[in-house]
């Protein structure tokens, strides 16, 4: 998929196109990993949450978080990454069966019944809000989608995975911090499309001082992200800087 020309301004297009990709290029993590009594405090799962929201977790720090403590063999972090490397993360949101979990995945029994636990909730709260599929076509559905990063304090960086249909099928805190090319990889922001085969991103992020220009950092990340999903195949659709109530798009140059 790729972007072209809009007709309509603020309004995303995508094209089809044939791509192949070298699976060989994802790193797989691996390595000694760091536990969580090592990191700095403000690093922790548990006080990161406390300070920047669940929202600025990863995944595996989400586990952690649930988890709390790891097993005697395997310090917590450690076992969240290797399960959600191992058993992948969408084969794990939709299993519902601990024994099967534990088994497959080499935990205790206790820590599948966990996940288990947490995904039900998840997918009864979906059920509840009718399975609402969210759509994001132009400008202002992203920023409505993205607005509460605007209110937060720290500078946070946030991903939208798009399908054909223009269907959120992913939603992912790339970074927290400030935005710069020597810290905003293209692989952190490319590869959570790759693993959810998404056709095209939309990034999104905040600045706390409330100025809604582009500064060249901004800019230089965008051209960067922009040429790597041109290479991937994998268009980068915008780039938003958003506040709580007011956008603009670096990409499209428009401002609400």
């Amino acid at each position: 998929m790729t972007a072209m020309p809009t007709e309509t301004a603020g309004t995303y297009v995508l094209q089809d196109y044939d791509h192949i990709y070298n699976e060989g290029e994802l790193l797989a993590e691996g390595g000694y990993h760091l536990r969580v009594r090592d990191l700095p405090l403000p690093e922790r799962p548990r006080e990161k949450m406390l300070a920047v929201g669940a929202q600025g977790l990863s995944v595996a720090e989400l586990v952690a978080v649930l988890w709390g403590v790891g097993t005697r063999r395997e310090e917590v972090m450690a076992m969240a990454k290797r399960t959600l490397r191992e058993y992948g993360e969408k084969t794990m949101s939709n299993e519902l069966s601990p024994e099967r979990l534990a088994e497959a995945a080499d935990i205790p029994l206790q820590k599948a019944c966990q996940l288990v636990a947490g995904f039900e909730l998840g997918r009864r709260y979906y059920a509840s809000n009718n399975g609402r599929q969210v759509h994001v076509r132009n400008l202002d559905q992203a920023f409505e989608y993205l607005k509460d990063i605007g209110r937060s304090s720290k500078e946070q960086l946030r991903g939208l995975y798009l399908n054909s249909r223009y269907q959120v099928i992913h939603d992912e805190v790339i970074s927290v911090g400030s935005l710069t090319a020597n810290i905003v990889h293209p692989r952190e922001v490319f590869q959570p499309a790759i693993e959810h085969s998404a056709v095209a991103i939309i990034i999104a992020h905040n600045h706390p001082s409330g100025v809604l220009e582009p500064t060249a950092a901004d800019l230089e990340v965008t051209t960067q992200l922009r040429a790597a999903g041109e290479l991937l195949g994998i268009p980068l659709l915008d780039h938003l800087i958003v506040s709580s109530t007011d956008y603009t798009s670096i990409i499209e140059e428009n401002h609400r």
